[in-house]
């Protein structure tokens, strides 16, 4: 049985109607509660379903996948088998139908979100494979990455996930020849920074490859474009150089980048951008819209009318909250603005007229670490409920609203979702 919201007040509501059901009645989010709300997702399968189920059953995890929930341990297992099925050997694939295209193998969050669930799990040595096969083949000489459009943020990010690789699964192979690709790619970082503190401003430049120029389907709105300055994308180079001189001092290549110096760049970039924020922001603390970026913008309606304020509430905030930059009190703003704003449903996010989840873990790591957890079950429950389809498991990248279908193909950063934020849950 189903007890679904009337579809007209999904679509126009500001607030989440299932939180706020939620609230009135003083229940935390229940996984089953949460899946009896609308019928099941419906889609294709992206591979097939009883090969996907086999590799999910046989895998050995350290530690065990024991969430308590018996639907959410079969989600993470099911997403870290997608993993192998949609790499071609040890190369990256997006996703299926036109993600599978090889235009897409290059973007970042692919190898970002398998390297931190696969070594989230312990599954460490098809980690170090995939690693240092990406580091090999999608890092030029010059430290940019070999895709159309990647944006700043996902410089920072990766140099988090070499450190996360190293801290959590070792040096082992990947190690010998992909610091040096690390390396490069640290460099363009601080080439960007120090460019920025010599002009006393902002790193600029794409925030979301859909923005890239290079990208001949982009959106070209004049506020919204590769050349301004986003607060995200910033927030994750501090994330980056600061996790990289930690790295770079355990590691014993401090020669090549001297420890001082990355330090004084990422501490000199997080003052610059946390001050342009206060600028930026509105005072008023009831206020949603909070600008992704430095350069004047308009104020939405909602965060679902447009192409800016679709991107900020979908990947812009959630990247902010999940670089740690942002103090408590400005992290709990973009949460509060994200629900007041019409930014979820049931927990995930809203885009334009539709859901669309894959940056999803973004926003969860941001919850957890302001402690609220509500909201974290909620948003983490809402896409194992719905974010992935009822029988086969399958994640898509954007769904309808209830009932809710396939809109566009199932892609590997949204099946990896649950498997990297419910490990949170597990000690």
């Amino acid at each position: 049985m189903t007890h679904a919201w009337p579809v007209v007040e999904c679509s126009e509501g500001l607030s989440d109607p299932v939180r706020d059901d939620l609230a009135r009645r003083g229940s935390p989010p229940n996984l089953e509660s949460i899946r009896s709300l609308f019928p099941p997702t419906t889609g294709d399968p992206a591979f097939d379903p009883e090969a996907i189920s086999q590799r999910a059953s046989q895998l050995r995890t350290d530690p065990e996948v024991d969430t308590g929930d018996a639907h959410l341990d079969h989600s993470v297992r099911m997403g870290l088998a997608f993993i192998d099925a949609t790499f071609q050997g040890d190369h990256p694939k997006y996703g299926v139908k036109h993600y599978a295209d090889d235009r897409h193998d290059g973007f970042p969050p692919t190898i970002i979100a398998t390297m931190d669930a696969l070594t989230s799990w312990g599954l460490h040595e098809r980690a170090h494979q995939l690693w240092g096969y990406w580091l090999a083949n999608f890092v030029r000489p010059d430290g940019a990455i070999r895709y159309y459009g990647p944006a700043v943020s996902e410089y920072g990010q990766l140099l988090h996930t070499g450190v996360l690789v190293y801290e959590r699964a070792g040096q082992a192979a990947w190690w010998e020849e992909g610091r040096h690709a690390l390396a490069r790619i640290a460099d363009h970082v601080l080439e960007l920074c120090a460019q920025a503190e010599a002009k006393n401003d902002l790193v600029s430049g794409i925030p979301e490859a859909d923005i890239s120029r290079a990208d001949p389907n982009n959106l070209g709105e004049n506020v919204h474009n590769e050349d301004n300055r986003y607060f995200h994308n910033n927030a994750w180079l501090v994330r980056g150089l600061t996790r990289w001189a930690g790295l770079v001092e355990a590691s014993g290549m401090a020669s090549r980048h001297p420890v001082d110096r990355i330090q004084s760049l990422a501490r000199g970039l997080a003052q610059r951008t946390l001050e342009a924020i206060e600028q930026t922001w509105p005072r008023e603390p009831e206020a949603w819209w909070l600008s992704p970026q430095l350069e004047p913008c308009p104020t939405p309606d909602t965060l679902t009318g447009g192409t800016i304020s679709s991107y900020t509430n979908y990947r812009y905030w959630p990247e902010l909250l999940s670089s740690g930059l942002l103090p408590a009190r400005l992290a709990n703003r973009v949460v509060d603005a994200r629900l007041s704003g019409g930014g979820q449903l049931c927990g995930m996010t809203r885009f334009e007229d539709h859901l669309n989840d894959w940056p999803l873990t973004e926003y969860l790591y941001g919850l957890w670490r302001l402690g609220r957890m509500n909201d974290f079950l909620l948003s983490l429950y809402g896409h194992a409920a719905f974010g992935q389809a009822g029988s086969h498991f399958t994640a898509y990248e954007q769904v309808s609203l209830p009932p809710v279908r396939e809109l566009a193909p199932y892609c590997l950063p949204c099946q990896l979702v649950i498997a990297r934020a419910a490990r949170l849950l597990v000690r």
